[in-house]
């Protein structure tokens, strides 16, 4: 059990790693309190708050596995190389398209 609460524990610092030193975490993070303050002025339906709530969680949750993955691939090899390059390019490409799904989701709503 110790080491099951544990686990949250470590979730958390990753969180606060993100909170504290990824400026796009923080930027996603503000948006994604931005929607969730529209949704209650407009009113929103339950089925909207899903699509709102799952939308938020993949994209916070996709920027987090770009900085675990860029950091990974610091870490690996801390010089310039093309291949890391890409590695870093594609992470990031990944969080842009679903950013853009969360907020082509959002303009429907």
């Amino acid at each position: 059990m110790k080491l099951f609460l544990k686990s949250f524990v470590y979730a958390a610092a990753g969180i606060k790693h993100c909170l504290l030193k990824e400026r796009n975490f923080v930027v996603h993070c503000c948006l994604a309190a931005a929607v969730v303050t529209a949704g209650f002025i407009f009113n929103i339906s339950t089925t909207e708050w899903l699509v709102v709530c799952i939308n938020t969680g993949v994209v916070i949750g996709f920027e987090m596995l770009n900085t675990a993955i860029e950091r990974l691939c610091n870490l690996l090899h801390p010089q310039h190389h093309p291949f890391v390059k890409i590695i870093k390019d594609v992470a990031a490409g990944a969080v842009l398209i679903v950013a853009i799904t969360a907020a082509s989701c959002g303009a429907i709503i």
